[in-house]
């Protein structure tokens, strides 16, 4: 059975990690049985979370969990065009590399209220000393791949307009399907729903959020799949 490492649950949505939830939505959508065993990044293979263990094999990176889980177990994917493929990749990336660091600005730096729900949602488990300690630590190295990145050496503004963007790509690409590929879930719907309810799900108020939260079919598509795949939330 596949082990899957993960933050504790929090904010009444599967994770505040946006890779941990895609994770385990992909398990979810794929019917794959697992187990969950909270940790922290700091005791991950890789110094992030997710990873897994099954069998013998201990594997970090949400990309190669779901690969992995796509070769042994069942391949969400396997109806897809080419040309879905490739939409469905390039929607990622629009997802993982990009709307990602807007999110993360968002608890991390935008504002004092923001970081302050963050530090207790991902570090209130710690004695205090540790707690500040290892906030403190991680909170100057997200800060320093935010700048890394190019995002962070962009106003609040601008870094809110070009998540936008993202928001109305999506909203546009989803229209009025169930799923963003079709009536099936895909790997696309398991990034989708781990970053969409990390952004208008969770108790990180920014622009971007307001921005998302005025999108029907978007926070219908949040709410539906949370319904279905998570009705123990």
């Amino acid at each position: 059975m596949v082990i899957l490492y993960q933050l504790e649950r929090t904010w009444g949505i599967p994770n505040l990690s946006h890779f941990c939830c895609k994770t385990e939505t992909y398990l979810r959508m794929a019917d794959i049985k697992y187990t969950v065993t909270p940790t922290l990044p700091l005791f991950a293979p890789k110094g992030k979370l997710p990873y897994i263990e099954d069998g013998d094999l201990k594997l970090a990176d949400s990309r190669f969990i779901i690969r992995h889980l796509k070769n042994k177990y069942r391949d969400l994917d396997e109806e897809l065009t080419l040309e879905e493929s490739a939409l469905s990749l390039a929607m990622q990336r629009l997802l993982e590399e990009h709307l990602f660091w807007a999110t993360m600005y968002s608890r991390w730096q935008y504002t004092d209220a923001n970081w302050q729900v963050n530090k207790k949602a991902i570090f209130g488990v710690m004695p205090p000393v540790i707690r500040d300690v290892a906030a403190f630590y991680y909170r100057r190295r997200i800060h320093r791949q935010i700048l890394g990145h190019g995002t962070g050496r962009h106003s609040a503004n601008e870094i809110f307009e070009l998540g936008m963007q993202d928001v109305d790509a999506l909203s546009a690409c989803l229209g009025d399907k169930t799923y963003f590929l079709g009536d099936k879930p895909t790997s696309l719907d398991a990034s989708a729903f781990g970053f969409l309810i990390n952004t208008l799900g969770c108790p990180i108020e920014s622009p971007l959020k307001e921005h998302a939260l005025a999108k029907d079919n978007l926070r219908s598509y949040v709410d539906r799949i949370k319904l279905q795949y998570y009705p123990d939330l």
